[in-house]
């Protein structure tokens, strides 16, 4: 069995594989990238680095899909 950290998303605790970074993690959680805006412990992750950006254990995101509307 692989290891795996708690974090939050969204207010609701998960269970995630250890060593993802945010661009896994938006896959892991069955997203879509587009139109996404993430933010990690109350700081915005900028999109070109989401591969770079480690998940670790405790970290608290705030995921939006952002709605165009007329």
């Amino acid at each position: 069995m692989s290891e795996t950290v708690t974090i939050q998303v969204n207010g609701d605790p998960r269970k995630v594989p250890k060593g993802l970074n945010v661009a896994q993690l938006v896959a892991q959680l069955g997203l879509t990238a587009n139109r996404l805006a993430i933010e990690r412990n109350l700081e915005i992750v900028p999109r070109g680095q989401w591969g770079t950006t480690l998940v670790s254990g405790g970290d608290r995101f705030e995921i939006v899909h952002l709605v165009g509307g007329g």
